[in-house]
């Protein structure tokens, strides 16, 4: 995109975003609309992100990518598999149509992010147009060059609702020398006790996924080794006979692990109108935790950190699956809805519920009424 009609752009953008601060209108932002259906349900005008659009810089040797935040995600993925990199946390699509922008703005992250770790932590550096319309920057394009507030990791999972993202700076990585896939049958228990303790150990352990039944028995468990070759190749025999494990050919192993990033396994597309998709989030010393009305299967990932059941999806459900999680000092979400399920529910645990949280909705407030005083991006998405 030229200078120019980068700049056009960026001015329709402000004027968009002061005419609605003006007339008390809220805007949700939304680029391919792939994740649209996810957080709190809005009716608002949408300010479409597809016209700021291009890779403006890209660094392999610096291990850097900037884009514009209308950039489509596959562009992205596909300019780094150029250089044999990758976007380490292995953001869902979950549509073909799915920007750069929405990838940040949802903050989502798939099975690598275990390893890896979470999208906020590859964000160097961003580019934004707040609710007064000001063209701001924050960070830059190397990990050492903060001084003060970090105000680029705020962006992530903040769902369109601090200000509107123009441009961002992520840090990528090689893509592993070598990779391998196991699977075996074992107990929910089991799978957490391992692989918990193999994530402590040495060991190139990138990813992995138990999906079985809540009640008991043996489930399936698959692991993704990922590294140096002879880390890989070390550690198949050693984790392999633990559990009488075998490898899977890499084309299964694939399509598993981007079935599983994208929920396009049965697990997660088998789910009635009354029902919901629940996501835990619980800590790594967690075991096998008991849901009251859930259906039979679970899918634990990140070594169980990251759960997925359904469940009705009624307030009385949710309230017991919330109060579950946070005993275990975890929270809950209803991350998919059934189509008879009312979409104006609250979908996420509220800060205020948690001990632990309660005192940064007061931090929340202040940050929104910072980034946009006229309530320009308060579109409820988030709490």
């Amino acid at each position: 995109m030229s200078n120019t009609k980068s700049n056009m752009t960026i001015d329709l953008f402000r004027e968009q975003i002061l005419v609605a601060a003006k007339t008390n209108t809220p805007l949700s932002i939304q680029g391919g609309g792939t994740k649209s259906w996810y957080g709190n349900a809005n009716t608002f005008t949408k300010l479409d992100t597809r016209s700021y659009s291009g890779i403006l810089e890209y660094q392999p040797e610096e291990l850097v990518i900037t884009a514009c935040t209308g950039t489509p995600l596959k562009e992205i993925e596909a300019a780094l598999a150029e250089k044999n990199q990758v976007l380490a946390f292995e953001p869902p699509h979950f549509g073909e149509a799915a920007t750069f922008g929405g990838a940040i703005a949802t903050g989502l992250a798939g099975p690598g992010r275990i390893s890896a770790g979470n999208l906020r932590d590859f964000v160097l550096g961003a580019r934004i147009l707040d609710g007064k319309g000001q063209d701001l920057s924050f960070g830059g394009k190397v990990m050492k060059n903060v001084a003060g507030y970090d105000v680029s990791r705020l962006l992530p999972a903040s769902m369109g609702t601090l200000s509107l993202l123009l441009e961002a700076s992520v840090k990528v990585l090689p893509r592993p020398a070598a990779t391998t896939t196991l699977r075996c049958h074992i107990s929910q228990a089991r799978a957490l006790q391992l692989t918990n303790e193999w994530a402590g150990q040495p060991l190139p352990l990138s990813a992995s996924c138990w999906i079985g039944s809540s009640q008991g028995g043996n489930g399936e468990l698959t692991i993704r080794l990922a590294g140096a070759v002879a880390a890989v190749k070390a550690a198949i025999p050693l984790m392999g006979a633990a559990v009488n494990a075998t490898e899977l050919d890499p084309n299964t192993a694939e399509e598993f692990w981007k079935s599983l990033r994208e929920q396009k396994l049965p697990d997660f597309q088998n789910l009635n109108s009354n029902d919901t998709l629940y996501r835990l989030a619980l800590p790594a010393a967690c075991g096998p935790v008991a849901i009251t009305n859930m259906n039979d299967q679970i899918v634990l990932e990140w070594h169980g950190q990251q759960r997925w059941f359904t469940a009705p999806g009624d307030d009385a459900t949710f309230t017991s699956i919330k109060t579950l999680a946070n005993t275990h000092g975890g929270h809950a979400t209803r991350f998919k809805q059934g189509a008879n399920v009312d979409p104006t529910k609250q979908r996420f645990t509220l800060l205020s519920e948690q001990a632990h949280s309660a005192a940064l909705e007061a931090v929340q407030a202040r940050l929104r009424a910072s980034f946009d005083p006229a309530g320009v991006f308060a579109t409820s998405r988030l709490p």
